[in-house]
């Protein structure tokens, strides 16, 4: 049974992530803000035969995101097989109304969070490749890492930083046997357009166990270093 740890896998995107791993089974550590959430996703995943621990995190807080990552090495007894950077935010500002608040926020949790969970995990990713496996990074960007959008400095500054994570990860993890995949979703129907301004057409938008379905896909070993929702 392979081991992974799932951020943002209290709905949306990770929930349907979880899902479609438990059947390979795995062992899942589920990572969010809210236990509720967390609690229904871990059902799921049990019923689908998998194993699935819950570890509540703000990984905006780099205490709760340390104490996050340790439970979970514990949880997996020190063996990380997949990684998955999904949770992430998006909202909207212009560049004359962008406060420093939001801009922060925005970076802690698409960029930053990623980049020191992958730190901290890091152990357990080089456990899994010497134990003989081959451990996959996956990193949960978006279309918006790609190609500018208007009134979205600081989602696509988030978005293209990931990017440019992956790309310099992948050059110094895979001659240790650690495989860096980037996956470019665009718009997805979630919760995560809610409380966005705007007239948005959700039912043109993808469907988060599409998107899923590709993010499980990236931890394969003949996947490609980079995965775009088919046209």
């Amino acid at each position: 049974m392979r081991n992974a740890i799932i951020t943002g896998a209290g709905r949306g995107i990770g929930h349907h992530v979880a899902l479609h791993l438990a059947a390979e089974p795995m062992r899942l550590v589920l990572v969010a803000r809210s236990l509720d959430e967390l609690r229904a996703t871990a059902s799921g995943v049990e019923a689908r035969g998998g194993e699935a621990h819950c570890v509540t995190a703000d990984l905006a807080d780099p205490a709760q995101l340390e104490a996050a990552a340790s439970q979970a090495l514990e949880l997996l007894e020190g063996r990380v097989d997949v990684l998955i950077n999904n949770a992430g935010i998006f909202d909207m500002r212009p560049l004359d109304g962008l406060e420093r608040t939001f801009w922060d926020r925005m970076l802690a949790i698409n960029l930053t969070a990623p980049t020191f969970l992958t730190k901290a995990c890091l152990p357990g990713l080089r456990a899994s490749a010497a134990a003989g496996g081959s451990p996959a990074l996956v990193n949960v960007s978006s279309i918006a890492g790609e190609q500018g959008f208007p009134d979205n400095s600081a989602y696509c500054a988030s978005k293209y930083g990931l990017r440019g994570l992956s790309d310099a990860l992948r050059v110094e993890l895979e001659p240790e046997g650690i495989v860096v995949r980037t996956v470019y979703p665009g718009g997805t129907d979630t919760s995560i357009f809610d409380d966005v301004a705007g007239d948005w057409d959700r039912s043109t938008m993808a469907r988060p166990e599409d998107v899923a379905a590709l993010i499980a896909s990236a931890i394969e070993p003949d996947a490609p270093d980079d995965l775009h929702m088919p046209a």
